[in-house]
């Protein structure tokens, strides 16, 4: 799933684009930022319920969060899954939460945030796909950046300096508040351990980033 793509980058600079495979570690950031922006992004769907059923997390609290959103969605139906992201974030005119950067940072959507996201993502160049309908400051959207800078999605590698100025402007501002609200939502089941998977990961990068 892509909601960006590097236009100029995989279009004009094809042949420079940076080809070396990530470290071991890298490669598990980028997967669960991407699995995050895949959980958040849409509705679950029967391939998304089928691989998530497949997970095993370990003894860490990261790990247990992981085994636990395994546990929950071998025990939900498609339907109650579906069902429950659009209570959670979409609703009536507006979803129990408002998972925008914008929203968060200054209580309105399409702010100051957004612009200046939108202004940074075009020296990485990232664009917003023509079948996207969210502000990029969409958490889910941020997840899947991350994901890109790390793993090269979107034209090469991004150095460690870059994913930690861009983590510390767009993500680590509100992202982490963004994910305890939704561990604790009463509505949640499924996304209940998304929202803890979510906390603890976002705390590991801000540490890891200080390193």
């Amino acid at each position: 799933m892509l909601l960006y793509w590097s236009g100029r980058t995989a279009l004009q600079n094809h042949n420079l684009a940076v080809t070396t495979e990530p470290a071991e570690a890298e490669a598990l950031r980028a997967n669960l930022y991407r699995l995050l922006a895949r959980l958040l992004a849409r509705p679950a769907d029967e391939a998304l319920l089928a691989m998530l059923q497949g997970l095993s997390g370990d003894d860490s609290p990261l790990g247990r969060g992981i085994g636990d959103l395994a546990g929950e969605a071998r025990a939900i139906s498609l339907g109650a899954a579906r069902e429950e992201y659009q209570e959670l974030f979409i609703g009536v005119g507006r979803g129990e939460l408002v998972p925008y950067g914008s929203y968060y940072l200054t209580g309105f959507l399409n702010e100051k945030p957004l612009a200046r996201l939108r202004s940074d993502m075009v020296p990485l160049g990232i664009a917003r796909s023509e079948d996207s309908r969210d502000p990029e400051d969409h958490a889910g959207a941020l997840m899947e950046m991350m994901a890109g800078l790390i793993d090269g999605s979107f034209g090469q590698i991004q150095p460690l300096a870059v994913q930690k100025d861009f983590f510390r402007k767009h993500v680590g501002s509100w992202a982490g508040h963004f994910f305890a609200d939704l561990e604790t939502n009463r509505s949640a089941r499924l996304y209940r351990p998304v929202g803890t998977i979510g906390r603890q990961f976002m705390a590991i990068e801000e540490s890891g980033f200080d390193m």
